[in-house]
């Protein structure tokens, strides 16, 4: 019910900031939950960031905490990534995802949509 396409990827410099955007369409996400995955080659799809619907909840993964914030904007229907302090261990390719029953772990199997993810490649 919810179509996700991911922008603002592509090749950073080590240190700077990129923010990705999310914008959904088919149904708005009002009350579902969203987060960011990543996955590098050869590795597990990992959870980055989450935000619960009412925006007022987030959590992130031990190795973006302090350097990632994630926002959504309801009445665009995007979710944002603001990604700094940019490192090599960043590089993967970033996708959206949409809960639509606002669960509360982090796997990927609670969240129902899907974006085809943007790649962010960070170099030295």
């Amino acid at each position: 019910q919810v179509q996700l396409v991911e922008s603002g990827g592509g090749l950073v410099q080590a240190g700077g900031s990129l923010r990705l955007s999310c914008a959904a369409s088919g149904r708005k996400f009002t009350y579902y939950r969203m987060a960011w995955f990543r996955q590098a080659p050869g590795k597990e799809r990992e959870f980055v960031a989450g935000i619960r619907w009412n925006g007022e909840t987030t959590d992130y993964a031990e190795s973006v905490k302090g350097r990632f914030i994630i926002s959504r904007d309801d009445a665009k229907n995007v979710v944002y990534l603001q990604m700094n302090s940019l490192n090599s261990e960043d590089t993967a390719v970033y996708y959206c995802a949409a809960d639509s029953s606002d669960n509360v772990g982090t796997n990927r199997v609670e969240f129902d949509y899907w974006g085809q993810g943007t790649q962010v490649t960070v170099s030295s």
